[in-house]
């Protein structure tokens, strides 16, 4: 009992640095417009951002989370080796958040958690441990792995034609304005981000949530995966701090690299990406925000001046998202046998 509760203690802790990782690399991400329109200063945009994050997980719901902590299936296996195995995959997420941020490369937390899991389960457990969701698919309902592929690879589509007709809609709506709109752009900011970081942390810390979930229930120390409110905050507070620390790494990649970002593109990609997010987190589809926040900001470009998107810039991020799940999945598995080789648990 010692070592399991030593297990689980260490499990949690590993994902809540996931979730601090997830902050830290996505803090970029949602600051990256306000900063490219000079909407606030690094300062401001922190504050703001790091308030609405924490209040996104605490007010946000748990359908995230549900679909997280249910896409593998592990209850039949020892306690132990389930709640290593959950370690494994947190391990090979955190590894490739580290390493993608280190190089500024804007890559998916979300795909970093699915490929972990998905490895070090399959390597470990057998691939009949993961939940597909392919018959269910077949049968119009969306479950398991594959609810979350189709919410990850959905969600950038939507972004990218919402802030394609947003950013019209806009320009339609301004077209007799005069360079002092721009002002006032700036200042709507302060409510567009913060409805992004609210909408973030709703959707993202769920994912770490639903993990930690996953862990007590497979050592025994809930009876049914609920989850408990000490989970929610302690979620919401490292994922926060995550986002105070800051990625400043990915800004440039984000804010400056795809397309030149003034006032009303920064309001458009806020508002589109608040929108997407938010609606996914509603019905429990994990997205990434990456993906979301990348794609609106090249509909927006492309709905103005196509030619001036770097498209160039957009297929390395492409790129990116493709490998991150088998780049992840490979490190999970990595971790496992380097576990199974010192402790022969799982």
């Amino acid at each position: 009992m010692d070592t399991m509760v030593t297990l689980v203690v260490i499990a949690v802790i590993v994902v809540l640095i996931f979730d601090y990782t997830n902050g830290f690399h996505d803090a970029s991400n949602i600051i990256a417009t306000v900063i490219a329109s000079r909407a606030m200063t690094p300062i401001q945009a922190v504050i703001i951002v790091a308030t609405f994050e924490f209040l996104g997980p605490l007010l946000g719901g748990t359908a995230v989370a549900n679909t997280i902590g249910k896409f593998v299936d592990i209850g039949s296996l020892q306690s132990l080796d389930a709640v290593a195995i959950i370690l494994c995959g947190i391990v090979g997420a955190i590894t490739w958040n580290l390493g993608t941020w280190w190089f500024g490369i804007p890559s998916s937390s979300s795909h970093a958690l699915v490929g972990g899991l998905v490895g070090a389960v399959v390597v470990s457990a057998g691939i009949d441990h993961v939940v597909w969701g392919f018959a269910e698919l077949a049968q119009g309902h969306f479950t398991g792995v594959t609810k979350v592929l189709i919410a990850l690879v959905v969600s950038p589509i939507i972004g990218f034609w919402a802030g394609f007709m947003i950013h019209r809609l806009m320009k339609f709506l301004l077209r007799a304005a005069t360079p002092a709109a721009n002002k006032h752009l700036r200042r709507v900011q302060f409510f567009t981000s913060a409805g992004l970081a609210f909408s973030h942390g709703a959707n993202d810390a769920q994912k770490s949530m639903g993990i930690i979930t996953l862990v007590l229930l497979m050592g025994g120390f809930i009876t049914e995966f609920e989850v408990p409110f000490w989970v929610i905050l302690a979620c919401a507070s490292a994922i926060t701090l995550g986002i105070m620390s800051g990625g400043w790494r990915i800004v440039r990649t984000v804010g400056f690299g795809i397309y030149k970002v003034r006032p009303l593109h920064a309001f458009d990609a806020q508002l589109t990406s608040a929108s997407v997010i938010f609606a996914a987190s509603m019905v429990g589809a994990p997205v990434s925000t990456t993906h979301v926040v990348s794609s609106s900001i090249m509909g927006i470009g492309a709905s103005e001046r196509p030619k001036a998107v770097r498209w160039g810039k957009a297929r390395d991020i492409l790129k990116t998202w493709i490998i991150t799940i088998p780049g992840a999945a490979t490190v999970a598995i990595l971790s496992y046998y380097v576990m199974h080789l010192l402790t022969g648990v799982a």
